[in-house]
């Protein structure tokens, strides 16, 4: 987006269901993706902010479910998820060491428009996730601070950087520069159309292994460019606007890591792999006084063709995320080139 060249620009097309209008996360109405990104001496990092609907979120909650592909990781949120299976505030993305940082600007953003949160009512469950940027950045300088985290979410849009931008800025994917990609998918029910949306922060995978569409790349890439050092991890956020249970939304985050395995990867020890879904299309009040909550449920007669389009989008986002990327230097001279310097061998 933002006319960036995305990888079914270079002839590449990943699976055959229909994309949506920007082939994004935001195809799904209300959802809004955000960047903010830092770049310095030996700094390569950031925060990027999914906004799951324009309203108050702690307000109005949304079914949501998370999935620990494997648990190589340092995220918040993720525990109340799976056993609300709802959530509640923006989904925030950033490098590990900053976590922290990242989860107490969340939770001042949400109690600025919520002054109930923790005097009227319960606290809020902020939700933050991450990669490992080390070999790019100095993690270790903690650059990301409350203002980044404000930023990221005020800059969010319908359209928005891929590749080396907010959390993406300093990772590495397949031993190439990784970050911010996505992707989303149509699926047609007689006469219904739904959206399913995926995006990624992909930093993980060796370069040998890695697969454009089928095509052993990552081989004739390695013959010429010795990898260097691996460090796995990858965040699948997944946004439906298909009337979805926590419980199914659950089966889709499961099914996302087939599409990143279509990639190459075989999932490392090391690696922290880590899906969430959401959809918008139930709304749950936090101050709701009914004893029965209505709610919409959908045929899971249908599911093979939601399976199969979370398989593609979170495929084509992880190539996006990399086709996008701009070759960076970091931190110590450590070097990523980018996926868009071989696109001979995709032939």
């Amino acid at each position: 987006m933002l006319g960036q060249k995305r990888i079914a620009d270079y002839g590449i097309h990943v699976g055959h269901m229909k994309r949506g209008a920007l082939n994004s996360i935001t195809d799904v109405s209300g959802v809004k993706v955000g960047h903010c990104t830092l770049r310095g001496e030996g700094i390569n990092t950031g925060v990027t902010a999914v906004i799951p609907h324009e309203g108050n979120l702690f307000r109005e909650k949304l079914f949501a479910a998370c999935h620990i592909i494997n648990g190589f990781g340092k995220s918040v949120g993720l525990i109340q998820i799976e056993e609300m299976g709802t959530i509640e505030t923006p989904i925030l993305l950033t490098n590990t060491l900053n976590t922290g940082t990242v989860s107490e600007a969340l939770v001042r953003y949400m109690l600025k428009d919520n002054r109930d949160i923790g005097r009227e009512t319960g606290t809020v469950n902020p939700v933050v996730c991450e990669c490992n940027d080390g070999f790019l950045n100095d993690i270790q300088g903690l650059h990301v601070r409350k203002e980044h985290v404000l930023t990221a979410i005020a800059n969010a849009n319908k359209e928005f950087e891929e590749g080396a931008a907010g959390a993406g800025c300093g990772m590495s994917c397949y031993q190439l520069k990784g970050g911010i990609g996505t992707a989303s998918r149509i699926i047609q029910v007689e006469r219904a159309a739904f959206t399913l949306g995926v995006l990624v922060l992909s930093n993980f995978g060796e370069m040998g292994d890695l697969l454009v569409d089928g095509r052993k790349v990552g081989q004739k890439i390695a013959s010429i460019e010795p990898p260097k050092e691996d460090r796995g991890s990858v965040i699948v956020v997944i946004a439906t606007d298909i009337p979805m249970t926590e419980r199914q939304l659950k089966r889709l985050c499961r099914r996302s890591s087939v599409g990143i395995t279509r990639t190459g990867t075989y999932i490392g020890n090391g690696s922290g792999e880590i899906a969430l879904a959401f959809s918008t299309a139930n709304r749950f009040f936090h101050y709701e006084t009914a004893p029965v909550c209505a709610l919409e449920m959908f045929n899971e007669n249908n599911m093979d063709m939601v399976f199969r389009a979370v398989v593609e989008a979170a495929e084509e986002a992880v190539l996006n995320s990399m086709i996008c990327s701009e070759p960076t230097r970091g931190r110590d001279g450590n070097m990523r080139h980018s996926l868009k310097e071989y696109t001979s061998f995709f032939i």
